[in-house]
């Protein structure tokens, strides 16, 4: 089994744990987060124009809700591609370099985003529609299965063990940024455009202005550099000798199991909490679009906010952030949820708290699981971790959450809370086998 070294005390191999960042570091963060911020926003588009997409690229008799259930399973495909993705980008990651895998990712999000909002209509070319729509997403959601774990792992090799929280936070807060632009996005759309010249022209716009951005943020990349690790490991020989990921499953099931109970909590947060909330608010809570898109874009800024204050707290606290965050979270959308139904004029300030709590939890994750994975396979084994476990739980979750409202109206806060505690659950398994094996070495 794998040891838990990592834990409190995170160290990657090449780095100096006692410097600070550097301007090599803040231009590595700035330019990572920046086309983080812009390849999430091709991602996440998607589902702020399923009503308009639901009905031009399915045939018209189709039953409204049956529409918009095949458009959300097309939104879910992309999640379903990802450990595709995500095991093929970690692959060569781990064997011809981070930097490549990361230039590559956005450029393979970018193009699909510009050739949605290029694809003719089911009035048009038929089944051909629907079928080409479900290619792009397939196509889209393996370029994120690499780009966030790829970024994690890429931004946590070139900054300081002492400071990972932070790096990799500032990257997770990009990439919410993204979800935010996606917000302002719809929002404005809907705003400027009548019903009628949104379903011709206005959701077109969205898409082709992210493609474009996203090609523009593959030319940026290229002034990256590549990790200091992975230099030393190609310098020395030391990469892996065999399928790097079938060494992480054989040698590290212990990382994999953690990460990926982590992965089911992060995609509580990320798609429970801040992408299926236009809908939550619109359909549950019966708030108007306008605001609901509103407070969307808001709580992502909050969620980004969140996100490094976590970072930086496991920076400082270790491990026992996680347990502090994973109670608070719980805590947090229960407040929101249950203070929504009784007064929905609380809108702003409930979204904000459960918003914080989110990306407070989350902010952890990435400094907590990385360094349990040694150099030669971390990527693939992060990677195939993350993306198997958000393939799942990602997918699932917004069936189940909308579902179950028909049938228990507290199901959402119940299931956030479950989540928290888990993660706080894990957090103590954690401590108590760093202590152990720390207690085994004395000995």
């Amino acid at each position: 089994m794998a040891s838990l070294e990592g834990i409190d005390s995170p160290a990657l191999a090449g780095a100096e744990p006692t410097r600070q960042l550097s301007m090599r570091d803040a231009k590595t963060l700035t330019l990572s987060a920046l086309g983080g911020a812009l390849e999430f926003y091709d991602f996440v588009i998607f589902i702020y124009f399923t009503a308009a997409i639901s009905k031009l690229f399915f045939p018209p008799d189709m039953p409204d809700w049956l529409r918009l259930v095949q458009t959300f399973g097309i939104f879910a495909a992309g999640y379903l591609a990802r450990p595709i993705g995500g095991i093929l980008f970690a692959h060569y990651g781990d064997l011809i370099g981070r930097k490549r895998m990361f230039a590559l990712s956005i450029f393979l999000m970018a193009a699909p985003c510009l050739a949605i909002g290029l694809v003719p209509t089911y009035q048009t070319i038929g089944i051909a529609a629907p079928l080409l729509l479900l290619l792009f997403r397939i196509m889209q959601g393996a370029a994120i299965g690499g780009e966030v774990p790829g970024g994690w792992v890429f931004v946590a090799e070139h900054v300081p063990p002492s400071r990972m929280g932070f790096g990799t936070a500032c990257l997770s807060a990009g990439i919410m940024v993204g979800a935010c632009l996606g917000s302002v996005a719809a929002y404005t759309i809907h705003a400027i455009y009548s019903p009628k010249e949104l379903l011709e022209t206005g959701w077109r716009v969205a898409f082709i202005a992210g493609g474009v951005f996203g090609l523009i943020s593959v030319y940026l990349r290229r002034w990256l550099d590549e990790t200091p690790v992975f230099v030393e490991l190609k310098e020395r020989g030391r990469l892996a000798k065999e399928l790097p990921v079938w060494i992480a499953l054989r040698e590290h099931r212990r990382s994999v199991a953690v990460l990926m109970i982590m992965t089911w909590v992060f995609s509580s947060a990320v798609v429970g909490v801040s992408l299926l909330a236009p809908t939550l608010f619109q359909s549950y809570f019966k708030i108007d679009a306008n605001s609901s898109f509103l407070a969307s874009a808001m709580g992502t800024v909050v969620f980004a906010i969140g996100l490094v204050v976590g970072g930086s707290s496991y920076d400082r606290f270790g491990v026992r952030s996680l347990i502090c965050w994973g109670l608070f979270y719980s805590v947090s959308y229960a407040v929101f949820f249950n203070g929504l139904k009784a007064n929905p004029d609380l809108l702003y300030p409930l979204y904000a708290l459960a918003c914080f709590g989110a990306g407070a939890l989350l902010g952890v994750v990435p400094p907590l699981t990385i360094p349990m994975f040694p150099p030669a396979v971390r990527f693939s084994g992060f990677s195939f971790s993350y993306n198997s476990s958000y393939a799942i739980f990602g997918s699932v979750t917004p069936f189940a959450m909308i579902t179950s409202l028909q049938y228990w109206s507290s199901a959402p806060a119940i299931y956030i809370a479950l989540m928290g505690g888990l993660a706080a659950l894990v957090g103590i398994y954690l401590m108590m086998s760093k202590a152990s094996e720390k207690a085994a070495a004395l000995r």
